[in-house]
């Protein structure tokens, strides 16, 4: 199979996102060029390590790269101060020079944690995203935002670091459970809904055959790819369009929080629930039609996918509990909630006066449905 690549284009830190199977038993051949010595550390988590660090072992090893490798426990819960001093120190410990490369191997959460300690470290060295879940290949892993959770919400420590190159090999997609596939699938369905109507009819068709069709699995990826590096490229620290990336996400990033950033709920699940939700509130606002939302749950459903309060396990707090979680996300704007709203499905905008009782007025809805 072919390897698609797509720029990220800013200027002088202009990288690529390559996107094909068996990108990992030919990273060396990928990373060498961009090194000044033939070594890499290389942060992962265990469950990744188990599955794939000796594949990437060789695959530095048969050009010549050698490799230290430390690996964090998985899941949410590292991403915090705890496991990121520790990889800080460790990378101290293996004498990273400014000069040095920072291999992310893992998902979303390796990859926001280490481009983060890439960062700091020395006031910065360079690092290679290798995004091993299907959500941190369609999104985490691009764009340069870094960062971990602090107890008062999530991504709210963290700096703009871009990488020197992703490499999104799409055959390790192949290892992962079924549910954490889905809940990457979230984040490739938010590319649609928010600038690219032709792209949902698409996933609306071929959605289903993604999980066993490697030829659509590659175009999802890819074309969810190509959609985030122009919105990065043109407004790269969320000035204005970049926003738009997050759709949903103010309804995630508080139901992350209500159930305690655990495994009730991952972040691709919380995301197509919020897109659902912000559809809705874009519905009740008048700003599109009924069958917009509709359609909406319609495919997360064929998708086998959560799409409302009411399949996220155990309690949950009541709309005033949640709406105080939405003042907290790092996209409040002089105390105002932002949130993404659609005209339809494709047409997303950024709306900073969202009336706070029509959202409350949906998350009742919402949680009277549980």
């Amino acid at each position: 199979m072919t390897v698609d690549a797509v720029q990220v284009a800013l200027g002088a830190r202009s990288y690529e996102v390559r996107i094909g199977a068996g990108l990992i038993a030919r990273a060396g051949a990928e990373i060498a060029p961009l090194l000044a010595r033939p070594r890499v550390a290389v942060l992962t988590d265990e469950t990744v390590a188990g599955l794939h660090l000796e594949s990437l072992r060789a695959g530095l090893a048969a050009a010549g790269v050698e490799m230290v490798a430390l690996a964090l426990p998985a899941g949410e819960a590292t991403k915090g101060w705890p496991q990121f001093t520790r990889a800080v120190e460790w990378l101290l410990e293996q004498k990273v020079e400014r000069r040095d490369m920072v291999v992310a191997f893992g998902g979303g959460v390796i990859g926001d944690l280490a481009g983060f300690a890439a960062a700091v470290l020395r006031r910065g060295v360079r690092f290679v995203q290798i995004p091993t879940t299907l959500l941190a290949q369609v999104d985490s892993s691009v764009g340069g935002k870094t960062g971990i959770n602090a107890p008062q919400g999530k991504n709210l420590i963290g700096a703009f670091h871009q990488p020197s190159l992703v490499l999104a090999d799409i055959g390790v997609l192949e290892t992962l459970a079924p549910r954490d596939f889905l809940a990457g699938y979230g984040e490739v369905v938010k590319y649609g809904l928010l600038g690219d109507a032709e792209f949902f009819d698409w996933l609306e068709e071929h959605g289903p055959a993604l999980a066993v069709d490697p030829v659509r699995r590659q175009y999802a990826v890819r074309r969810s790819v190509e959609m985030k590096a122009g919105i990065v490229a043109r407004d790269e620290t969320e000035q204005g369009e970049r926003a738009l990336l997050n759709l949903g996400h103010t309804f995630c990033h508080a139901l992350e929080a209500a159930t305690g950033y655990s495994d009730r709920l991952l972040h691709g699940e919380g995301v197509a629930i919020g897109c659902a939700l912000a559809f809705e509130l874009s519905q009740r606002l008048g700003l599109c039609a009924q069958e917009a939302p509709s359609r909406v749950r319609a495919h997360l459903r064929a998708m086998g996918m959560k799409v409302d309060l009411a399949d996220i396990p155990g309690e949950l707090p009541d709309a005033e509990g949640l709406l105080a979680l939405m003042a907290q996300d790092k996209k409040v704007v002089d105390g105002r909630l932002r949130f993404i709203l659609a005209r339809g499905i494709g047409e997303a905008f950024v709306a900073d006066d969202v009336d706070p009782g029509a959202v409350k007025a949906v998350l009742e809805e919402a949680l009277a449905r549980r």
